[in-house]
Parts: C-alpha cells; sequence; structure tokens
C-alpha cells in the first residue's frame, strides 16, 4: 500500500519557446536525486513524456497560451511504498530584441555539435587521461551549457573507459584499448542548461579503435592429413590449408603469406604451396610409396604479406601416398612337385606363395593365379586364398595312372588391378612356377566311354524299340567283359537298359503328351559293376523327338453363306510339332463338287472357300482333305448352308432345298434315274397299246392308202432285198414264237400249240389272206407272252448294265464314257412289240380283207418265196 502523502520532492523550471513540435526535447530532471529506486514514472501531462534517464519530451505539438504551464512527474518505489512528486514549470524564454534587418551581419559559422568519429590507438601506452575528442554546442554563446554522455566505456560495460568534461565537451580516455575485444563504441552527448533545457539533440558519438598488429596468424587445425596417389604427375592437386588473423581483416595485419619449411624425409623436394592460396600440389614425378609410404611437411603463415616483420606461426601436413599397382607379384620358388591318386577329385595337393611389394590388401597386391600349360583336359583348378594370398591347386577331374603316370603344369600369376608404372619406368615381366604332378596308381572301377551318351528317339515307337548302347570299360583291360549295367530307381521308367548287353530300349509307347515325358527328355544315370564289385557311372539323356502322330482337323465345320457369297475361312490344326504341322494342304476330293467350289490358300494354316459361280441355295456338304507337312491325311465334311439373307442372323438354320437333290445325286444316281424313266415309259407305251388293239376296228378307205401304202401300177414281184438293218427275233424255248432265217427265204413262224404261218412256200404256192386272219389271235396270245419273258429276262441285266456303263476297261467310273455297243449274236428273247402283237379279237384284222387289189399284190409279193 502506497503511503497517503505524497512528498513533493522539488521544482523545475524549464525556459521553452512558446511553440513546442511533436517529441521535441524540453529538458532533463535528475530522477535519482529525487527517488533513486524509482520503478515506475509517469506524467500528469499526457502532452508530456518521461525518459528513465529523466529526459521530458513532447507527445504532440504543445502551445503555452499563457506564459507559464505546470505538470508533475510521479515517482513510485513499489516494493518501498514511496511516492514523490517533482514539479515541471515550462516559462516562455524572453524573446531577444531583433535587429532591423539592414543592421543585420551574415557570418558563416562551423557547427561542433556534429564532430567526426574518433580515433583511438589500439594499446595506446598515454599518458592517461588521454583525449581523443571533444564536442561543443552553438547554443554556448547563448546559454550556459553543461556536457555529459552516457553508453558503452562510460556507464555501461566497461565503465569508466571514457569521460567527458562537463564545462569544456572533452572526452577522455583512461586506459588502453584492445581491438579484437572493443572494435568501436558508440556514446550519447548532452548539452544541457542549468536548469535542465536541451538546447541540443543528443548526439551520437563513434569512437573507433585503430588496429595494431598484435596477433599472430594462427592454422584452422593442428594436423593437415591428405593423400595423393604414388606416381603422380607434377602440378596434382593435393589438398589445401587454411590460417587466420584476428587483426582486422584487409589490412596488412592480416594479409598471409604460407610457404613450406621443412619436408620429411629430406629428399627431393616433392611438393608445393600457393604463397597466398594455400593450394598444396605435387611437384616432383618420383613419388614411390614403396620407398617413402608419406612425406610431413613444416608450413608457415606470416602477415604483413610474408614481410620479415610480420608476425608468423606453422602447421603441419602430412601427405600420405596411395598405393597403385606398379609392382608385379613374384613366386617364391620356381618349381614345385606334389602328388596325388588317380580318380581323386576335388581335393587339394599344393598351395603355391608369392612376393608382392604393393600395400597388403590392396588390388594392387591380390595375385590372381592361373595354368597356362599342361591342363588342356582340365583336370586341375587354382584359385587364391584371400586372407593368406596363396594360390590352391586342386584336382577337378579324376586323373587316370594308366593315361598319364606324370602331369607337369605351368602356372602364371597376375594381379587383379591393372598395372599404373610410374614414367620412363621398365615394363613388368610375369613370373611363373612349374609344378610336378605324380599319379599314384588305384584300383578304380569301370569307367564310361563316354560319360555323357545322347540318344534321340522319335515318339509312337514300337515297345522294345532299340534306341542304343552304352558301354563300360575296366581302366586295367581295357574291354567291357564282366561288367553289369544297372538302371537306379527312381529315373525315367520308360527307359530299361539290358544288364549284360548294355543295350538300351524302350519299355512304354513314347508320347510326349503323357506324363514326365512332357518334356521331351530324361537323364539317366547308369550304373557299371565289374566282377570285383568296383562301380562307376554314366548319364545317359534320351530325347524324345516329335513324330507325326496327329491328323490336321479343321476346327469349324459348320458356316453359313448368305448371298453376297462372302468366301469362308477354313482353319485346321494340328497337334503335332514342327515340321509335322504346317503348311496345310487343302482339297475337295468330291470331283462333282470340286467343279463348283473352288479353295484360295489364305496362310500355312488356313484356306478360303468359295464357289466358283452361280449356285442354288441350300445346305452343301462338300468333302475337304487336309494334309499336313508331314503327309498325314484327315478328311472332314464341311457343312455350308447358302442362306438367302443379308446377315448370318438372318438365317434360322432351316434347311432350304433348293438344289440339295441336285448337289447330293452323283452322276450315276442321275443316269438311274433316265435310265429308269425310259423303260417305264416303254412299259407304258405296250401297255397302252396292247390295250388299244382290243376295241379299236381299223377301217381302211381309200383314203387311207393315201397315208400308208402309195398307189401305183400293178408292178411285177420284185427283188428280194435284205435289209442288215433287221435283227431276226428268236426264241430259245421250243413253244414260243420265232424267226429264222434260211437260205434266200425268211420265215415267221408261232408254234405254241398249232400254228399258223404266213410265209412263201417253195413251189409257187400262196398263203391266203384268211390263214394270216385265222392265226391272228393265236400270234396275239405268243406276243404277249414273248413280252413277259422279254421283261423277265431285261430287267436283272439292265440293272447291271447301268451299273457298268461309267466303268472303262480298268474298273474304274469315268465322268464322260464313250460305250460301244457291238453286235450281240441272235435274235431279241422278247417278242414283237407291234401293236398288232396284243390284239385280243380275231376282228382286229378284219381290214386285211378289205384292201384293194393293189395291196394284195403288195403283200402277196413280200410273203412269196
Amino acid at each position: 500500500v502506497l503511503s497517503l502523502c505524497c512528498e513533493a520532492c522539488k521544482k523545475v523550471i524549464f525556459h521553452v519557446p512558446s511553440e513546442l513540435e511533436p517529441e521535441t526535447l524540453v529538458g532533463r530532471v535528475d530522477l535519482k536525486e529525487c527517488l533513486p529506486s524509482a520503478e515506475f514514472i509517469s506524467s500528469s501531462d499526457g502532452n508530456f513524456n518521461v525518459l528513465e534517464d529523466g529526459s521530458v519530451y513532447t507527445t504532440s505539438a504543445v502551445s503555452l497560451s499563457a506564459e507559464k504551464k505546470t505538470f508533475t512527474i510521479l515517482l513510485k518505489d513499489i516494493k518501498e511504498h514511496i511516492q514523490k512528486k517533482i514539479h515541471v514549470s515550462l516559462v516562455e524564454e524572453e524573446k531577444k530584441k531583433t535587429r532591423h534587418a539592414r543592421d543585420t551581419v551574415l557570418k558563416r559559422t562551423k557547427r561542433r555539435w556534429g564532430p567526426i568519429p574518433s580515433v583511438m590507438i589500439e594499446n595506446s601506452l598515454g599518458p592517461f587521461p588521454l583525449q581523443i575528442q571533444q564536442v561543443q554546442s552553438d547554443t554556448a554563446q547563448n546559454y550556459t551549457i553543461y556536457y555529459s554522455a552516457s553508453g558503452p566505456g562510460i556507464d555501461q560495460d566497461p565503465k569508466g573507459l571514457f569521460y567527458i568534461e562537463r564545462e569544456t565537451g572533452n572526452i577522455f580516455a583512461t586506459r588502453a584499448v584492445d581491438r579484437e575485444q572493443y572494435p568501436s563504441f558508440q556514446i550519447i552527448c548532452f548539452a544541457t542548461t542549468p536548469d535542465g533545457y536541451s538546447p541540443e539533440v543528443p548526439l551520437v558519438h563513434t569512437i573507433r579503435i585503430e588496429d595494431d598488429n598484435d596477433n599472430a596468424p594462427y592454422f584452422t587445425q593442428e594436423v593437415f592429413q591428405f593423400s595423393v596417389p604414388e606416381n603422380s604427375k607434377p602440378g596434382v592437386f593435393v589438398g589445401k590449408v587454411t590460417a587466420e588473423d584476428r587483426d582486422e581483416p584487409y589490412t596488412l595485419h592480416t594479409t598471409l603469406k604460407y610457404s613450406i619449411v621443412s619436408q620429411i624425409p629430406e629428399s627431393v623436394r616433392s611438393f608445393s604451396i600457393h604463397p597466398y592460396l594455400g593450394d598444396i600440389s605435387v611437384l616432383s614425378p618420383q613419388l614411390d610409396r614403396e620407398m617413402s609410404p608419406s612425406y610431413t611437411l613444416l608450413v608457415e603463415a606470416r602477415d604483413m604479406d610474408g614481410q620479415p616483420y610480420g608476425l608468423c606461426t606453422t602447421g603441419t601436413v602430412v601427405i600420405r601416398l596411395e598405393d597403385t599397382n606398379d609392382n608385379a607379384p613374384c613366386f617364391k620358388q620356381k618349381h614345385y612337385e606334389t602328388q596325388v591318386e588317380e580318380n581323386r577329385v576335388n581335393v587339394e595337393i599344393l598351395r603355391l606363395s608369392v612376393l608382392d611389394l604393393d600395400e597388403p590388401g590392396s588390388p594392387g597386391s591380390a595375385a590372381v593365379y592361373e595354368i597356362i600349360k599342361g591342363n588342356d583336359d582340365r583336370s586341375f583348378e587354382i584359385t587364391t586364398d584371400k586372407n593368406t594370398n596363396e594360390g590352391i591347386l586342386c584336382v577337378v577331374k579324376g586323373l587316370d595312372y594308366e593315361s598319364a603316370k606324370q602331369r607337369i603344369l605351368v602356372i602364371a600369376v597376375n594381379n587383379d588391378a591393372p598395372y599404373m608404372l610410374a614414367p620412363h619406368s621398365q615394363q613388368v615381366s610375369q613370373s611363373t612356377s612349374s609344378v610336378t604332378v605324380n599319379v599314384l596308381d588305384m584300383d578304380e572301377g569301370p569307367v564310361f566311354k563316354p560319360c555323357h551318351l545322347l540318344l534321340e528317339v522319335k515318339e509312337c515307337e514300337d515297345v522294345g524299340t532299340s534306341i542304343g548302347r552304352y558301354l563300360a570299360e575296366d581302366p586295367e583291360t581295357g574291354n567291357s567283359e564282366g561288367i553289369c549295367y544297372r538302371i537306379p530307381p527312381g529315373q525315367c521308367n520308360w527307359i530299361s537298359i539290358d544288364e549284360k548287353s548294355g543295350e538300351v530300349r524302350t519299355i512304354k509307347v513314347l508320347d510326349r503328351d503323357i506324363g514326365e515325358m512332357r518334356r521331351g527328355q530324361c537323364n539317366i544315370t547308369v550304373l557299371a559293376i565289374d566282377r570285383n564289385g568296383k562301380t562307376g557311372t554314366g548319364t545317359i539323356q534320351v530325347v524324345i523327338r516329335p513324330g507325326n502322330k496327329n491328323y490336321p482337323r479343321i476346327t469349324t465345320t459348320e458356316y453359313i453363306m448368305c448371298r453376297d457369297r462372302k468366301p469362308i475361312c477354313l482353319t485346321a490344326q494340328d497337334d503335332d510339332e514342327s515340321p509335322y504341322s504346317t503348311p496345310f494342304v487343302y482339297r475337295i476330293t468330291d470331283r462333282s463338287l470340286a467343279s463348283s467350289w473352288k479353295i484360295t490358300q489364305h496362310n500355312d494354316n488356313s484356306v478360303y472357300l468359295s464357289p466358283k459361280g452361280d449356285i442354288p441355295f441350300g445346305i452343301y456338304t462338300i468333302p475337304v482333305s487336309v494334309t499336313d507337312n508331314g503327309g498325314k491325311v484327315g478328311e472332314q465334311y464341311v457343312t455350308v448352308n447358302f442362306c438367302d439373307c443379308v446377315t448370318p442372323t438372318e438365317c434360322d438354320g432351316r434347311t432350304r432345298q433348293y438344289a440339295g437333290a441336285n448337289v447330293t445325286l452323283g452322276v450315276w444316281a442321275i443316269l438311274a434315274m433316265i435310265l429308269g424313266s425310259l423303260l417305264l415309259l416303254l412299259i407304258l407305251i405296250t401297255i397302252c397299246g396292247c390295250c388299244g388293239s382290243g376295241v379299236m376296228h381299223r377301217q381302211v378307205t381309200d383314203d387311207c392308202a393315201n397315208h400308208n401304202l402309195i398307189i401305183s401300177n400293178t408292178e411285177a414281184p420284185g427283188e428280194e432285198v435284205m435289209d442288215h438293218n433287221i435283227i431276226p427275233l428268236q426264241n430259245t424255248n421250243d413253244q414260243g414264237g420265232y424267226g429264222i432265217k434260211t437260205g434266200d427265204h425268211q420265215t415267221f413262224e408261232t408254234v405254241k400249240g398249232r400254228g399258223h404261218t404266213l410265209e412263201s412256200v417253195k413251189g409257187g404256192g400262196h398263203q391266203s389272206l384268211g390263214s394270216v386272219k385265222e392265226g391272228g389271235q393265236t400270234m396275239m396270245d405268243t406276243s404277249r407272252y414273248s413280252y413277259s419273258e422279254w421283261h423277265n429276262f431285261t430287267h436283272p441285266r439292265l440293272g447291271e448294265k447301268v451299273h457298268l456303263c461309267r466303268q472303262d476297261e480298268e474298273q474304274k467310273h469315268s465322268e464322260d464314257y464313250l460305250l460301244s455297243y457291238n453286235y450281240e449274236g441272235r435274235g431279241s428273247l422278247a417278242g414283237s412289240v407291234g401293236c398288232c402283237s396284243d390284239q385280243h379279237e380275231e376282228e382286229a384284222l378284219d381290214f386285211l380283207d378289205q384292201l384293194e387289189p393293189k395291196f394284195r399284190t403288195l403283200a402277196e409279193t413280200c410273203i412269196k418265196r
């Protein structure tokens, strides 16, 4: 709780102009004199602001309406509960008498309130106090001015370094200053009147400490370490050293210069350093790691641009030489000898050592061994032990004592990394060493020759087919006697080997599409056992070659073709592999269909099927054969529905029988139909003629003669005419009617019951027409009986003739075969098929009695002998 009483500390009067601008310094009040522990400072008038140092500034424009203006500064110590007041009065200053313009004397004066920055020498020796500057205010001509200052070096650390005289404004230094610690000071100088008025704005004054070369340079690292490959060329960059100086930058005090003071080992100077950059580079090309693996340099850095009077320091640089492969490995021995038992494999028989001057463990010293002679059969192998760098010689194939009792090898050694020789050095030479290997004789088992046998067999071969022999020999005797062969179980179960002869046979039908045979091959291990029980092994690789076991087949056999007759693409598939599959050959096997359909090749397995011309709508079944590249033929029927449609979806699949009969019927069927139709027509004509003769009465008039016989004068009997186109009829039946030709006479007889003959009898007798009439009924019956026998005789033979009419002499059918008919000898068994032969009534011949005399004469002439 603050005390209720507020003690008035003092009163302050400031003489100010009547008009004050904002942020104008009114004056300074000594607050510490009133209350040193003041924590809270405030002004009763908001137009004024009081700072901690007691400076009073205006916050806004102030006009003194009266000659005097007062306000209070309140000071509070919250902890001690003390409160004090300072009364401030602003009094308008008296206006000075102004001179007349003509009485005014203009003088140029130098303003002394803003002097140049002060300079003080670092580490100055005095004497102290040492005056460094003076500040004065021009208002001192009109007022009594007191000077004061604050800031670093005065009332702030380092305190007491500077002070200012109150009456004169002289600034003094009390002691020496280190520039590296305090490079400059900025102090604030004040000029006030005795009553606290400040006619001058506080002055910021800089005191700069001038550098003295009191610091030696120093290196950023205690030891600089670099590396460079040996045998490097001059000018190769090695590394960079850096030194610093705490003195003022960009002066001679910090201008450093580098140099190499010494080199260890002390030999030819090998490195150089840039005097200002500190870059170290190779100077000598003779950097040999084997001679000097590293170099130590003592480097100096001196300021003042390297002048002798400059300060200096030294640093250490260690340069390590990196190894390069400039030395070839060399065998410690030029000759080695060892031994090994025959038939031993994967066994170490010798270790070889080498000497390499390059850095151990580096690629330049890693040895690589190689057998350059004596290992044509690759029975030996040499590798490198990474830990010892030794060469390990091993036997990887069994040696045969009987073939060679001793083997001599030549081994060479090189490095893993390529050689990098120094300039003007000699080329390195390859080191070699010889190794003699003695083979020890051992009792060994049979050996297969060759150890790996390849046998090929075609699939689909018969069971028990021999595909080869696999024999082993006894190395001691060189023959195969007494050796048994066996295939261990668990291998291909479709191959067997004869125990004594070693013949390899199949025990199953080989098919690449079944079980283990899908792989197309099988590796079989075969054991050979001699009389002593020694065994040897060999391998048979049986390869199944593809065979032509499948027929090519058309994948799709039913198609729909619309009226645009777009070709149909036929595609075949064959499960066999090449060369027994594509290309396929297509052919239409039916000749009649081949004349109306054609096949056009599309690619190796597809063709186009299309009609050759206009064909009727309908369903066509076309036999097509497909032949693969191996000659195997597959035949299928392709059904094409030639439909009256625009798109195949419009055709509902119903069979259109527009031309089905014409297409499916062959020439034989058509010919049989034609012959059958002719036979039926002939039978109908015969029946009609026979039926009509019983009811028709022929009335021969005179006019009829005009259509049958030409009316002419009576002629004498003419000569007998033999027409070779007349084939006499003969019946082999004893009771049938027949006609015979004897000598110059032709006789027609009917011999069934009693016979009546219309004939001419030698001796001048004439047969009357009445006799012919009387025998009419008998001849009609005979003719009908003869037709029945003719039909029974010719009907089965007609079918045989129809079947054989299209065969040539080689019993092959022909499209167009010209048939030749020969004379068949005796007359036909059939009777007369004339219209008169089937008359049942006697009056059918009554017209013969009504003939005119001319016809009678003609008839008598024809029947007269």
